[in-house]
């Protein structure tokens, strides 16, 4: 390992430096979770259908794919407070975008400046998130009873601070609009803005990149397996939270502000779990050997919960969306163990020395299938209802627990930068 990688993981600023990159990743969660709330409640009063809003997502997440990707490589190379900063400003430039839409303009004209605009975001989501992700490998250290506490509560935290930007989203909208509130939010991420260059080391985590795609590409089994497991695992979530479970909601007779409210609830509640997750899986000395086996009972028990909600659908009791909200509460709580316990693997599984390489070809999988939960979360409604989302999310994550079984246990060895 170079100099300059030994010398930004030095133990001293460990939890100085993860405290300030955390920070900085929860200033942009929750103006990231305002914004969608934002641009979903906005333009379904303007009268745009299910399809059409999971249409505006589309960008957005399809962006996140390179973005993940090349963000992970320009953090090797120029190192993550760069990548922060740039992650930082793209999406200040993606607020300001938005609020220019005009009123005035035509249907098609409007619709394709919101989704270029949501890519920008997207863009600018993954970049910040790659860099951050990145950071705890190097702040963390080798011990693995820490890295998995840190990214816990890292991942745990910025999940609970994206519902409530869920709600803040639902508020600014109400009382300044929706121009003014995406002012607002960009005003809040000038100030982060400043702090990730006043306070973040320059050359932390900078270190020599892959010089070919072959290079990029070629990651250890346990990497590729994560990947393709987190592929089909926040495919199955999206597949009804992004439009299928809110509509049923609000057809079921539920307002928009409680469709809203249950939603910030669930990310929150589900961002708890995941902080908690050190304290339900048991950990191991080398850092896999229970980890794994944890990945693989939690995915098997995950799927089982919406099989049994797509029979509850078919029966179609009485009340049948409040046994859909408690069913989704058990949804929330595996699926955060889940998501936890793989956000770990990953760093278990990475090297040092391209820790950010690694960990943003994991985080361009999560976008596939963020991407591909919402394409289809649209279309499976729209197909058959909630009972075809709730099988289209089963069908996944069997998937993902056939993956994780082929998970290994050992670590592989570190690989050394040319």
């Amino acid at each position: 390992m170079g100099d300059t990688a030994i010398a930004t993981r030095a133990p001293n600023h460990g939890a100085r430096n993860y405290a300030i990159v955390t920070s900085a990743y929860w200033g942009f969660t929750l103006t990231d979770g305002a914004l969608r709330m934002l641009v979903l409640l906005h333009f379904y009063k303007l009268g745009y259908s299910p399809f059409a809003l999971a249409f505006l997502f589309l960008l957005y997440e399809a962006a996140g794919i390179a973005a993940n990707l090349i963000g992970g490589w320009l953090a090797t190379r120029y190192g993550i407070a760069r990548m922060l900063t740039v992650g930082l400003t793209t999406q200040i430039t993606g607020f300001l975008l938005l609020s220019a839409l005009s009123p005035d303009w035509t249907a098609t004209l409007s619709v394709a400046w919101v989704v270029l605009s949501q890519g920008v975001c997207g863009v600018a989501k993954d970049l910040t998130k790659t860099a951050s992700k990145s950071a705890i490998k190097l702040t963390a250290g080798e011990a693995s009873g820490q890295l998995f506490k840190w990214v816990a509560f890292f991942t745990g935290s910025k999940n609970a601070m994206k519902g409530i930007g869920f709600f803040l989203g639902g508020v600014l909208l109400e009382v300044l609009g929706f121009r003014v509130s995406l002012w607002v939010m960009a005003g809040l991420l000038a100030l982060v803005l400043l702090g990730v260059v006043f306070f973040v080391p320059k050359l932390m985590g900078k270190s020599k990149a892959s010089k070919s795609a072959k290079e990029l590409f070629a990651k250890n089994n346990g990497i590729n397996l994560l990947a393709a497991a987190r592929v089909v695992l926040f495919g199955a979530r999206d597949v009804w939270f992004v439009v299928g479970v809110p509509v049923f909601l609000y057809a079921s007779g539920w307002s928009r502000p409680m469709v809203g409210g249950f939603l910030a609830l669930w990310t929150i509640g589900y961002g708890v779990v995941q902080a908690m997750a050190p304290m339900i899986v048991r950990r191991s000395s080398d850092g896999l050997s229970t980890e794994v086996p944890a990945a693989r009972l939690w995915s098997a028990l995950l799927a089982i919960i919406p099989i049994a909600l797509a029979v509850v659908v078919v029966v179609n009791p009485p009340n049948l969306e409040w046994l859909v909200v408690g069913g989704l509460g058990l949804f929330g709580f595996a699926f955060a163990v889940n998501s936890s316990v793989h956000s770990y693997l990953v760093l278990a599984y990475a090297g040092s020395e391209k820790a950010a390489e690694d960990v943003g070809f994991y985080y361009a999988a999560n976008a596939v299938g963020r991407f591909l939960g919402t394409l289809m979360s649209g279309l499976l409604y729209q197909w058959g209802g909630l009972l075809y989302a709730l099988v289209g999310s089963a069908v996944m994550l069997l998937a993902c627990w056939l993956i994780t079984l082929a998970l290994p246990i050992v670590k592989p060895l570190e690989r050394i930068a040319p």
